[in-house]
């Protein structure tokens, strides 16, 4: 039943033609979680055109690695799926064509934080600081979302912290969706094929057009950075040729 003050959200996301649904609730503890056209509502409401759902068949799979290109869409879906799970806890719609998942205990999320201004201390140590505060209250059945986690450090060492940290969650029965640019840390996942890891890659066309959906594939040893690179700076990274496409995208 939706609550009363989910109802102008409803009525705006429905105005816009964006899908709404009923979800179907598991029991804690199962590992379901299935979904079509899951879309993050915060930033349908902050854009005037639709978004770009999402198809995920994640049922049985209590670990999710999310990879692929810089802006495809990863963080986004990442917040999409937390949303619909706290929508759903707290008996409302969810914003998706349809979203089965087992009930959790709880939701809890790691994402990247800027730069300590005060100095007090390194982005490592925070972000180590902010995790211990999690493993403090995190219980079985709930799920954690871990965005670009201990990309502070060097690619060996970050990719190490975050997998004995998923490892002993998992053992917990803590479901972890991970989005990661450690390459050392996705491909190791990936090289174990272990059958409860679901593996999703941002899609990125030959032309580096991102179509931010994302599809199960394996992870690649780049994020595709050049694009923006090009973009940003209007320079190609191989011949530093100006790309009057980039200059025009600046200028805009």
């Amino acid at each position: 039943m939706t609550t009363p003050q989910a109802i102008p959200l409803r009525d705006r996301l429905a105005a816009k033609g964006e899908p709404l649904c009923i979800p179907q609730p598991g029991f804690i503890g199962e590992p379901v979680f299935s979904c079509q056209g899951i879309y993050d509502p915060r930033l349908s409401l902050s854009t005037e055109s639709k978004v770009v759902g999402n198809d995920v068949a994640g049922t049985g799979k209590t670990l999710v690695v999310i990879t692929g290109a810089n802006r495809g869409g990863k963080s986004t879906l990442l917040r999409g799926m937390g949303l619909a799970q706290l929508m759903m806890k707290c008996g409302m719609f969810v914003a998706a064509e349809s979203f089965r998942a087992n009930v959790c205990n709880g939701v809890f999320t790691h994402f990247k934080r800027e730069e300590d201004a005060g100095m007090k201390s390194g982005k490592l140590d925070e972000e180590l600081g902010r995790m211990s505060a999690i493993v403090d209250h995190v219980a079985p059945g709930s799920i954690l979302l871990l965005n670009e986690s201990f990309a502070s450090t060097n690619e060996r060492e970050g990719s190490e912290i975050a997998k004995q940290i998923v490892r002993d969650l998992l053992e917990l029965e803590i479901k972890v969706f991970c989005v990661t640019h450690l390459y050392d840390l996705a491909d190791g996942f990936y090289a174990e094929h272990l059958p409860g890891t679901l593996f999703l890659r941002a899609e990125r066309l030959a032309s580096g057009e991102r179509t931010f959906r994302l599809l199960g594939d394996a992870p690649l040893p780049t994020s595709h950075g050049e694009d923006l690179y090009r973009v940003v700076f209007g320079q190609s990274t191989e011949t530093g040729a100006f790309s009057s496409t980039a200059r025009d995208a600046g200028n805009a």
